[in-house]
């Protein structure tokens, strides 16, 4: 007898009698996608430039996606917002970032609609809208889109990747993190790397074995249902790690220097058919020192820190070939709608001259060519949180303007690809019609025939704000359907309309011509006087690279654009014009907790964010740690927090306690016990007390003076002259009883696990001083 089913919410289609012999069964229908229904990969590339993949003119060797634009389409202008989370919120959502609360990063969140970084619910996630046709989903890789002070254990979870639709995640959930000590979540815990460095583990790879498995499981169980994967590496974002063998392959490839880079990319671009054959390349940037200004040891730093965001690339590309490669082999690649998408042009944060540690941006700590230079061989590897210098940032983005966070079109303009052998016919075509990030949602459901859901979980949604493309897939000569949109980043605001693109560049179209830097605060009055003489304007139907300047002569269509640039901005909760930059990183936010000035950690905790972490910069601060040590002594890590990129470590060794201080791998200050620390229950303290005042513009937090105590006596101290401003570390949280992640100092190697007994640490932030060890030892032996 054949089952009977029926749909969800419809009554009972069987008969019930008084036993089962006089009844028949009916089923609820289980929830199944449409014959034929085809998967859906998203691939997100990070701070990789429109002219920095090899299928859109570089020398970089990227084969794997070579072949997929090979078999499928290359769009010439794609959008996104100039900024990662964000770019990444609309990809997911189809709406405008500030429709998603997501201005900026999330942690530069701020008090306003459009920037609070609380993606509405009304605002469905893709993943949730495939759910319901009974589509598998998977989150792999870089998140980003949870509001930081809830990306710790407390959760809450509604806005972690499995909260938003997503049925399985591996990956991490800051902006970025170091590629051989990664912070990892698995659903909705942190788990460790499966190896260490030493044993070959790279997270990119990990990755691609995680996205491998995940599909693998569903498939071998049920082979016609559909996947939804979104894979987003943390590549190639800083730091950029790759092996050494990698960055070998590019040997002297860029040692020419990034002018010869862009006029060879701009070249080829031309041959592709990117970009039109009377297309000018972007004049030189003011801010980036020519090739042949710089000295001979800067040309050889630099062109190895070239070498070595190549070598990442293409390592990138070949494990992305490695999940195409099982795709195929499982016959499932030709029914998988595959979109990769860089969420924004290539990052200057590695500043004029390149980084070593790219915490000292965020902290305004200037470079040092002589400590770069010293680590030059080190490059890639697991030591240093490197970038390179905004000479190959600004050659990343041939043939546009500027980069990253700025609405030039070399912040916005973006490599997208798009591969489908069983939806549409044509190969290796390159579209010129105009999208952006926000239409790609829509096209999925236009696509796979698709109505976006009127609610989900009970919510009433929010209509989608993108336009689907998939009209162009087999049309080159289609008409856009996208004919407007706005940009705005960190103050930096242009608009879009009908082949015109007016830009009010914040603070200023280089930081030289506008003698000031990146993040300025925009006042009242600043913001009149830019729309009364800021904007410019660029035919880019005509001038696509945004290099004629027509705004005196078409002063009617400015002023249009102007007013259509605030009309968006009313529709989509773009005000306040906020031009700061690591500023916002310091802005008081709501928590979880209650404020407080006593925190306390337990035994085995590890990598509490910096975000959900006591804010101990710049401030007075004791930490104490309630522990044992055995009769025959103990060593390793009482607590420590950052990693290579910045942070402290409070350890024992050779019975003496330690303390080591980790300026932004600049400098580290090393303080030691003047005797051994006794067998037997201790309170060990670390005390600093700020002896001057902090000076974040310039890269220096409070000076003070650091104190090590067993039992509220004093054992040891010295002077931290100069501390971190802003943020402690970007690699690595608090860690009770090892140094996870990246190691803190080179005097240990990690974990270094403490080999006697924790019972607690406690932060006390309230000032008073060393807090009362005999009241907290106490206090433990009352909780026994």
């Amino acid at each position: 007898m054949p089952l009977t089913e029926y749909p969800a919410g419809r009554a009972f289609p069987g008969v019930i009698g008084r036993t089962f012999d006089v009844s028949e069964p009916a089923w609820p229908e289980p929830r199944r996608a449409a014959d034929g229904a085809p998967n859906v990969l998203f691939v997100i590339l990070d701070d990789t430039g429109f002219g920095q993949l090899g299928c859109y003119g570089s020398p970089i060797e990227t084969p794997n996606l070579d072949r997929l634009a090979d078999g499928g389409l290359r769009y010439a202008n794609m959008h996104t917002t100039a900024l990662c989370s964000p770019s990444r919120s609309c990809v997911l959502t189809g709406r405008n970032h500030h429709s998603n609360h997501m201005a900026g990063i999330t942690e530069i969140s701020t008090g306003f609609p459009g920037y609070d970084g609380y993606i509405p619910f009304e605002n469905g996630f893709l993943p949730e809208m495939l759910l319901g046709h009974g589509y598998n989903t998977y989150a792999v890789g870089k998140w980003h889109l949870t509001p930081s002070d809830q990306t710790s254990a407390a959760g809450p979870y509604d806005r972690w990747p499995l909260g938003r639709g997503f049925e399985r995640y591996y990956g991490f959930m800051g902006g970025d993190t170091h590629q051989y000590y990664p912070e990892l979540t698995f659903d909705n815990h942190r788990v460790e790397p499966p190896r260490t460095p030493e044993e070959g583990y790279h997270l990119t790879e990990d990755l691609t074995d995680r996205a491998i498995a995940f599909i693998a499981d569903a498939k071998q169980v049920a082979p016609d249902k559909p996947f939804f994967l979104y894979f987003a590496t943390g590549a190639m974002h800083a730091p950029h790690h790759v092996p050494r063998e990698w960055a070998d392959r590019y040997a002297g490839v860029f040692d020419d220097g990034w002018d010869a880079y862009r006029e060879r990319v701009f070249a080829r671009q031309k041959e592709i058919g990117l970009l039109p054959a009377d297309a000018q390349l972007s004049r030189h940037d003011p801010d980036v020192q020519r090739w042949e200004d710089c000295s001979a040891d800067e040309r050889r730093l630099y062109a190895r820190m070239m070498e070595v965001f190549a070598g990442f690339l293409s390592h990138t590309d070949h494990h992305i070939g490695r999940l195409l490669d099982f795709l195929e082999s499982i016959g499932e690649l030709d029914d998988t709608l595959v979109m990769v998408l860089s969420d924004n042009g290539a990052s200057a944060e590695g500043g004029p001259t390149g980084s070593v540690n790219e915490n000292k941006f965020f902290n305004y700590v200037p470079e040092s060519l002589e400590q770069n230079l010293a680590a030059i061989d080190e490059l890639g590897g697991p030591k240093h949180f490197n970038h390179y210098p905004w000479g190959w940032t600004w050659a990343g983005n041939t043939p546009y303007r500027r980069w990253k966070r700025e609405t030039y079109r070399g912040g916005i303009s973006d490599p997208f690809i798009v591969h489908w052998p069983g939806g549409f016919g044509a190969r290796g075509e390159i579209r010129h019609q105009y999208a952006h990030a926000i239409d790609m949602v829509p096209t999925v459901l236009d696509a796979l025939g698709l109505e976006p859901p009127d609610r989900i979980r009970g919510v009433t949604q929010a209509p989608l704000e993108g336009v689907s493309f998939a009209h162009t897939f087999d049309a080159a000569d289609a008409p856009t359907r996208h004919v407007t949109q706005y940009f705005e980043m960190l103050g930096h605001r242009s608009i879009y309309h009908d082949g015109w693109r007016a830009v009010c560049p914040w603070p200023g179209p280089s930081f030289s011509e506008a003698g000031r830097p990146f993040g300025q605060p925009i006042t009242a009055e600043e913001l009149t006087a830019l729309d009364a003489t800021g904007w410019e304007l660029y035919h880019v139907t005509e001038d696509p690279t945004e290099t004629h300047d027509v705004a005196a002569e078409n002063r009617a269509t400015l002023i249009e654009l102007i007013a259509q640039w605030y009309v968006e901005a009313g529709k989509y909760d773009v005000l306040p014009v906020d031009g700061r930059g690591q500023e916002r990183l310091a802005e008081e936010r709501p928590t979880i907790a209650r404020p407080r000035t006593r925190y306390v950690f337990h035994p085995g905790t590890q990598e509490v964010s910096s975000v959900a972490a006591p804010r101990i910069v710049n401030r007075a601060h004791t930490i104490t740690v309630l522990a044992t040590i055995p009769d025959d002594g103990a060593e390793g890590v009482l607590v420590s927090q950052g990693g290579v990129d910045g942070g402290f470590t409070l350890y024992l060794s050779d019975g003496r306690l330690h303390y080591v201080y980790n300026y932004v791998a600049d400098q580290e200050f090393h303080i030691v016990s003047e005797g051994t620390v006794p067998a037997g229950r201790h309170a060990l303290s670390f005390e600093f007390e700020p002896t001057g005042e902090a000076r974040p513009l310039e890269g220096k937090g409070t000076p003070g003076t650091a104190s090590l105590f067993v039992d509220g006596e004093p054992i040891g101290s010295g002077e931290l002259p100069v501390t971190i401003p802003i943020a402690m570390g970007l690699a690595s949280g608090i860690a009770v009883g090892a140094d996870a992640g990246s190691p803190v100092t080179a005097l240990y190697r990690t974990p270094y696990a403490f080999t006697g007994t924790i019972e607690r640490v406690v932060y006390d932030l309230s000032g008073d001083g060393v807090v009362d060890h005999a009241a907290e030892i106490r206090m433990a032996l009352a909780r026994q």
